[in-house]
């Protein structure tokens, strides 16, 4: 007997991301193949704007706190927030959820109630092009036409460092996903951790700007601690790209040696030249590595959607979007954005500075909308705390604003503070890490 989709979350834990057309009101696959080929023309479902459409692509961070400021900046507008899942899952805390500290109900949040509670349109398809003359989106489910569109979806993975082979592309994503986009990654890496028998179980660490600079050090710390309470005869790899760690430094090696010294390695300067799937060994400049499991964290570049509509470029091979660094505008072209971590500044790819940041682009819209005066730039803020033990739960934390350099146009760090004893300050680091995450839920999905 077919059980239903909710029963279906029942057993997996969540619903699967899909870009699937919902079964009513859609057009099929054949006629939106020739939509896209013919560039014919279906209108979305959806009601007529009654006032200065903003159309936002991506419900993530970013794109949530977009849609619900412009909305409060600019009641008059007509918001829609185009997102292809059915559901948010939260990256940022989904460390803890991979070895059964953290629910899953407490990572996991419904787009209807945020449009619900603050007046927006939730619309579940996919963006597939964009008509700039014309102003129109378009989608999976039909044409959107827009006054101001944002682009807020997130980044790609870029395995060409590690191999041009799809076929060997495709494994590793299915056989040993990353774990940095959330849903279905994050359900086979944690079935990883907890059914793991024991042996090496390796991670990497890509160089550049990353998604969540601590994460993979943070996940190193969690999975050695689970390994260790389990009292397995296992130990995690850490291969870190970078010549040291990226941030957090003395938090994280206090970690690695007091805590983890007989579950963790830590390999620095350390660049993958070859990986024998059949074999499960991993070649390095250095040496050769077995494992037994892993999750291979390649570059990340932004999100493939902007290089097919054309407003991406191509600084330091991860074609993010081409934007005016202080307004978010793409260059040449009036009222389109990019945030979140698509955007090129070396801005933390982080779930607090995507919400600060989409605070200030909500303003910047709706400063146009109402033909109000123009605001200065603002400075997003990077609140990130990081786990380093599960038994007992403690973390370390770091907050960061920017600056910006009118002599070379560049942005470096400013207001930083950190609390990196976790001996001293664990409990309560980790303590406040739940009370941030609640704090921002709030923010994104209440009114």
């Amino acid at each position: 007997m077919a059980i239903s989709r909710r029963k279906a979350l029942q057993f997996s834990g969540v619903l699967v991301a899909t870009t699937a057309l919902n079964a009513s009101n859609k057009i099929d696959g054949l006629k939106l193949k020739e939509a896209v080929k013919t560039n014919t023309s279906y209108n979305a479902p959806l009601s007529p704007a009654k006032g200065p459409r903003v159309v936002v692509v991506g419900g993530g961070w970013s794109g949530l706190s977009i849609a619900k400021y412009t909305k409060i900046f600019a009641p008059n507008a007509d918001v829609v927030l185009v997102e292809q899942r059915y559901e948010f899952i939260s990256g940022p805390l989904s460390n803890l959820w991979l070895v059964d500290k953290i629910e899953l109900e407490f990572l996991t949040h419904d787009y209807l109630q945020a449009a619900r509670e603050n007046n927006y349109t939730y619309f579940h398809a996919t963006a597939i092009d964009l008509d700039r003359k014309n102003r129109i989106l378009k989608t999976s489910d039909g044409d959107v036409s827009f006054d101001y569109l944002v682009f807020a979806p997130g980044i790609d993975y870029d395995y060409s460092r590690w191999t041009k082979d799809i076929a060997f592309e495709t494994r590793l994503r299915q056989e040993y996903p990353a774990g940095f986009i959330p849903g279905s990654e994050h359900i086979t890496l944690r079935n990883k951790v907890l059914n793991f028998k024991g042996g090496n179980f390796i991670l990497t660490v890509p160089s550049g700007n990353y998604r969540c600079m601590p994460a993979p050090y943070e996940r190193a710390c969690i999975i050695a601690d689970y390994f260790k309470q389990k009292k397995l005869k296992a130990k995690v790899i850490l291969l870190d790209e970078n010549n040291a760690i990226t941030i957090k430094k003395e938090g994280f090696q206090s970690a690695f040696d007091k805590l983890y010294s007989d579950y963790l390695e830590y390999h620095p300067n350390t660049k993958i030249q070859n990986i024998d799937l059949d074999k499960k060994i991993v070649e390095t400049e250095f040496n050769e590595i077995s494992f037994e499991e892993a999750a291979f964290y390649p570059h990340v570049r932004g999100a493939k959607i902007l290089e097919r509509v054309g407003i991406a470029k191509d600084a330091n091979n991860m074609l993010e979007g081409d934007i005016n660094t202080l307004t978010y505008e793409v260059n040449d072209e009036k009222d389109i954005y990019i945030t979140g971590d698509s955007r090129p500044m070396g801005f933390s790819k982080s779930g607090n500075t995507s919400n600060s940041e989409g605070h200030y682009v909500a303003t910047l819209i709706a400063q146009k909308i109402n033909k109000s005066k123009k605001i200065k730039w603002e400075s997003p803020t990077t609140a990130c705390f990081s786990a380093v033990s599960i038994a007992p739960e403690r973390a370390i934390y770091i907050y960061t604003q920017y600056a910006y350099n009118k002599t070379d146009s560049t942005f470096k760090f400013t207001s930083t503070s950190s609390s990196e004893n976790w001996l001293k300050d664990g409990a309560v680091n980790a303590d406040s890490n739940r009370a941030w995450a609640t704090a921002l839920y709030m923010d994104m999905f209440s009114k």
